[in-house]
């Protein structure tokens, strides 16, 4: 527990990477894996994530990024896109995914698949979108744990313009909008921002017991 929590005090929000290292095959997949294991609501994972590393790209996303030079930096820009809407088919793709996975017959799940069909389907579009850029922050926060515990800087931003994110990765024509990015790589030696004490609430101010 003390190297989980001097990991979390160790990571703060980079803001000039050493463009010239890199992170590693390993340590990426190892970063996906976190990713991909995050908990969602229902297990549904709403979102698609893009792992951004072409130079060119990179520059224009830059561009719509306020000029902030993380996203140019740093060894990998990493887009969480979440889903504009859903239908039933979401939760078909899921069932069917757990039908697999756990050797469950698919009629044995129809009944979950319906009570998730009937908390979900009949919300309007604007809650489905809200509902689903929340995931994507679930999945942000693991990213940022796992990168911390590996020593591997991170950047959390939402500093940028989504519909132009949304144009220059083809979002739009897939049913996904840019919720949140996040930078990672390796902190220059000149960021000063690392030498910061970290800010944060006091346990007194933060938590009630009851």
């Amino acid at each position: 527990m003390n190297n989980y929590l001097e990991s979390l005090n160790w990571r703060y929000a980079t803001k000039k990477f050493n463009s010239e290292k890199q992170i590693s095959d390993a340590d990426l997949n190892t970063l996906l894996e976190a990713i991909r294991l995050s908990p969602s609501s229902y297990g549904l994972q709403p979102y698609h994530v893009f792992i951004v590393k072409d130079k060119e790209l990179r520059e224009k996303l830059k561009a719509a990024s306020w000029g902030q030079p993380q996203i140019t930096d740093s060894s990998y820009l990493v887009v969480f896109a979440n889903s504009t809407s859903f239908d039933a088919q979401l939760i078909d793709n899921y069932l069917a995914n757990v039908s697999d996975t756990r050797n469950i017959e698919l009629n044995n799940l129809e009944g979950y698949g319906d009570f998730m069909k009937s908390k979900l389907l009949d919300l309007p579009d604007n809650i489905k979108e809200a509902w689903t850029a929340r995931q994507t922050y679930l999945a942000l926060g693991n990213l940022l744990t796992a990168a911390a515990s590996l020593k591997i800087d991170a950047c959390p931003m939402e500093g940028f313009e989504a519909e132009a994110y949304n144009e220059l990765l083809g979002l739009n024509d897939k049913g996904l909008n840019t919720s949140v990015v996040a930078a990672i790589g390796y902190r220059a030696e000149e960021d000063d921002t690392q030498h910061n004490k970290k800010v944060r609430q006091s346990k007194e101010l933060l938590f009630t017991y009851i």
